[in-house]
């Protein structure tokens, strides 16, 4: 499958236009997983046509504008798959509350109750019969990116559409679709609490 894969410096030009996509998929890659010490390097976006758009941010001053509008526009669904970091780093870093957000992650938890494997290379797996590497997971995002780490960011967007799509259907078939938008109105208070170091589960005994 061939993928068109763009790279952004500091911002999506002025040239691109997503805001008339009904959803987007985003993604999300970091220095590290804590959100008090490790930086936002790299935004992807995929409109679901086996294309990607991979910003490199500026971590001088993170001035995105036409990247922070498309996240702040309400008449955009935004696919996740486990919306919780991506949402605390975005909100951290680019000082954004994501509007109409998704969760695959989530959405599998509620739908997949037959297994306890949720991660993205598995829902690809089982939906699409594609194999993902996920070898580049632990690379460093932050200076000059390969081919390798693009095609690994881009695989991290492309498939969510699809993904997506295929959760929900089970989920409406087994009446939980309801539940799956009470969870997921939940997850600001869960980036919230996050950020305010709040990480352990706080209805636990």
């Amino acid at each position: 499958m061939q993928i068109d894969i763009k790279l952004h410096k500091n911002d999506l030009p002025d040239e691109i236009r997503l805001d008339d996509n009904k959803s987007l998929a985003i993604d999300s890659e970091f220095s590290g997983l804590n959100v008090g010490r490790d930086k936002l390097y790299l935004v992807q976006i995929s409109t679901g046509n086996n294309d990607a758009h991979i910003i490199q941010l500026n971590r001088e001053n993170y001035d995105a504008p036409n990247l922070k509008k498309i996240l702040l526009n309400k008449n955009i669904e935004k696919i996740f798959h486990f919306a919780r970091a991506d949402m605390a780093f975005i909100k951290k870093y680019l000082n954004t509350d994501i509007q109409n957000v998704s969760c695959t992650k989530i959405m599998s938890k509620l739908a997949r109750s037959y297994t306890d494997k949720h991660g993205l290379k598995d829902l690809v797996k089982e939906f699409l019969g594609i194999e993902i590497s996920k070898q580049f997971q632990s690379s460093d995002f932050g200076g000059i990116l390969n081919e390798k780490q693009l095609k690994y960011c881009a695989n991290d967007v492309i498939y969510l559409h699809k993904i997506y799509e295929c959760l929900k259907k089970i989920l409406i078939r087994e009446n939980r679709y309801e539940l799956y938008i009470k969870s997921i109105n939940c997850i600001y208070t869960r980036v919230d609490l996050d950020l305010a170091l709040f990480t352990e589960d706080i209805w636990s005994h």
